[in-house]
């Protein structure tokens, strides 16, 4: 079972799962203990799944629908709790078994995204990212959290992500902080090829890059690193887990951040010049 996420998205979620498993419960005539009881485990258990507290596993909400005699109700059920589950995924879970996989499962969400919205305050976003800046960025995290190594294969799907800058009818708004072009995240060889790469892309008519000066006012301050799918659904990236934001509020949060932060980001030759001043530090 897995504890709260701080994602209120993905607890809300987990809450009205709850509310249908209570009326499972009460439809049966059944008070918490009886069916504690039916199901063999202690009250508190039952308890702390009713306030969605904990996530039910695919054997307890069989075991509920069971005693409930709603056995028809479980594979709906056990289907909505995966997909809470997967709105608050931890990076070490996700990457259990490598890189690659999760790449390739972002590859097809940008394939189904015609507008995607980005902001990032660390690293430029992995469509934008050169074969040399993604496998010294993804050597530190796979050794960060000490994941298997398949770096070479999670490159790959990685940067076979930009083909949807060219094909497809993507459209694609970035903005990117200052520091993102500064920060030494790989070798001084790998970053001028990087830097130089976001010069080359600039004037696709798929992309839309914005730089957020260091000397900019301030209206929103820097944030997490986040993605927006077709106003459908927000990628948040943080350092221990991937948080997938779907609550209309939060979302319009997200746009409305977005919006601000945009207006403080310079483009065109301002932003050139914002990263041609980076690669001159690094000559």
């Amino acid at each position: 079972m897995t504890t709260a996420s701080p994602s209120s998205s993905a607890q809300g979620a987990r809450e009205a799962l709850a509310v249908r498993l209570q009326h499972l419960r009460k439809d049966a005539g059944l008070t918490g203990r009886e069916l504690s009881a039916r199901c063999g485990w202690h009250p508190a258990k039952t308890t702390r799944i009713q306030k969605g507290a904990v996530l039910p596993s695919d054997t307890d909400i069989r075991t509920w629908c069971t005693s409930c005699d709603a056995d028809d109700q479980a594979d709906d059920l056990i289907a909505t709790a995966r997909a809470v589950d997967s709105m608050y995924m931890e990076w070490r879970r996700l990457h259990r078994n490598g890189m690659r996989q999760v790449q390739q499962d972002w590859y097809t969400l940008h394939e189904q995204t015609r507008h995607c919205r980005v902001y990032l305050s660390n690293v430029p976003p992995g469509f934008l990212q050169t074969p040399a800046f993604a496998t010294a960025l993804m050597n530190q995290i796979t050794a960060f959290q000490g994941t298997p190594d398949d770096v070479a294969e999670a490159v790959a799907a990685r940067v076979a992500r930009s083909r949807f800058l060219y094909e497809g009818g993507h459209r694609y708004v970035v903005l990117l902080e200052e520091s993102v072009l500064r920060f030494r995240t790989a070798d001084p060889e790998a970053m001028r090829g990087q830097l130089r790469h976001l010069l080359a892309v600039m004037p696709l008519a798929s992309l839309s890059l914005g730089i957020i000066p260091f000397t900019a006012q301030r209206t929103v301050w820097p944030l997490e690193s986040f993605y927006i799918h077709d106003d459908t659904m927000a990628v948040v990236e943080t350092l221990t887990a991937e948080i997938k934001v779907t609550q209309p509020r939060e979302l319009a949060d997200y746009t409305k951040a977005f919006s601000g932060l945009a207006e403080m980001a310079v483009y065109g030759d301002t932003a050139r010049a914002l990263i041609r001043a980076a690669i001159d530090v690094l000559e």
